[in-house]
């Protein structure tokens, strides 16, 4: 390896070294995130129940569901989802979840503009990067793997 190429190659193993430790904080504060911007929302759907049927009535197109059941769906699932994408306990589920409501609202609500629609598409490449990665070490999800991993072991000890 030459003299230019070694500092390079260093140079790039310690910022892969320091991107890996960050990782698990990095995933936390993107479970977080999403979960503002959804749990925002079905605060705001449970706000004024009648408003939100109304809109799932006239505005929201979702196909073949009644438009209450609509509503209580998108609503049940912006606030249980991201609680639990949050929290880290089951992520993946609640992140392929709050995927498919975010791909659900762009298809059903065609007055989105651009800018609004942008948004969306942000928040569904999020919501994939937590659907591909998982919630992370600081999560429930790694902290019950953890415990279960020892539980097992401890069994695999006494048997």
């Amino acid at each position: 390896m030459n003299a230019i190429a070694k500092p390079a190659v260093s140079a790039y193993q310690l910022l892969i070294r320091y991107s890996n430790l960050l990782q698990p904080l990095i995933l936390l504060l993107l479970r977080l995130w999403l979960m503002d911007v959804f749990f925002r929302s079905g605060l705001t759907k449970i706000d004024d129940w009648d408003i939100t049927l109304a809109l799932f009535s006239d505005e929201y197109h979702v196909p073949l569901l009644p438009p209450a059941v609509a509503a209580a769906m998108a609503t049940c699932g912006e606030l249980g989802l991201s609680v639990l994408l949050a929290l880290g306990l089951g992520g993946r589920f609640a992140a392929a979840g709050l995927f498919i409501l975010n791909a659900v609202a762009v298809i059903s609500y065609p007055a989105l503009n651009e800018a609004t629609r942008q948004f969306h598409y942000f928040w569904g490449a999020q919501l994939l990067t937590l659907l591909a990665f998982g919630s992370g070490a600081l999560s429930l999800d790694a902290w019950l793997k953890r415990w279960l991993s020892a539980r097992c072991e401890a069994c695999g000890k006494v048997n």
